[in-house]
């Protein structure tokens, strides 16, 4: 097999019975990180606080994600600047960061029959979020309210082509270790441990707490 660290530092081709010594000289475990290389690679680590911190990064992952959902904003026929500005700029922060909008018109009394007023409204909200989103449901009436929906539109990361200089010293790069090598200093799921056990060619894994 080959033996890694817990540093990351390559110490060679080990067989088995040599490589358990030395795990043991640090008080580690053995484990088979890369079994489909040729040869197998093995890292010396402690395989129970290797287990801890992927729970804890695992946690944080999910801590971190954003719920992205549906929002719904409403608006009068009649609303003034100050509270439309308003609450277009909610709009546009919540398609900012990812989220639906659905926007809604309320008429109240004969308000009803002026649905002009209310697409006015609409169609002035979908010129200042502009290019921000893109319309999914048109305006319609449901009721006495007019609804559109809203969905951010995803920024295209623009792609910088480098200069014919920066393309020239391409050639000068080293080319990429080996993929062994690669597998060997990175830190994989573990698939096994390997422990010694008595009167056995292969050690069977070990009871960790």
């Amino acid at each position: 097999m080959r033996l890694v660290d817990p540093d990351g530092e390559q110490l060679g081709i080990k067989p088995l019975p040599e490589a358990l010594i030395i795990a043991r000289n640090f008080d580690l475990d053995l484990v088979e990180v890369a079994p489909t290389a040729n040869p197998p690679v093995c890292r010396i680590m402690d395989y129970g606080k290797f287990k801890f911190d992927e729970a804890q990064r695992a946690k944080e992952s999910r801590r971190k994600t954003t719920q992205v959902g549906v929002k719904e904003m409403k608006y009068r026929p009649k609303i003034g600047p100050g509270d439309f500005d308003t609450k277009t700029r909610q709009v546009a922060k919540f398609l900012d960061e990812g989220h639906k909008v659905k926007i809604t018109i309320m008429f109240r009394g004969r308000e009803v029959f002026h649905p002009e007023l209310g697409k006015k409204i609409l169609d002035k909200v979908a010129e200042v979020v502009g290019d921000a989103a893109k319309i999914d449901s048109e305006p319609r009436l449901d009721g006495r309210n007019m609804v559109m929906v809203l969905s951010p539109v995803k920024k295209q990361k623009q792609v910088v082509k480098p200069t014919e200089a920066e393309a020239g010293t391409d050639a000068l790069v080293e080319p990429a270790a080996p993929a062994v090598v690669a597998e060997a200093t990175a830190t994989p799921e573990p698939e096994a441990i390997l422990e010694p056990a008595p009167d056995a060619a292969v050690p069977a894994a070990p009871d960790k707490e």
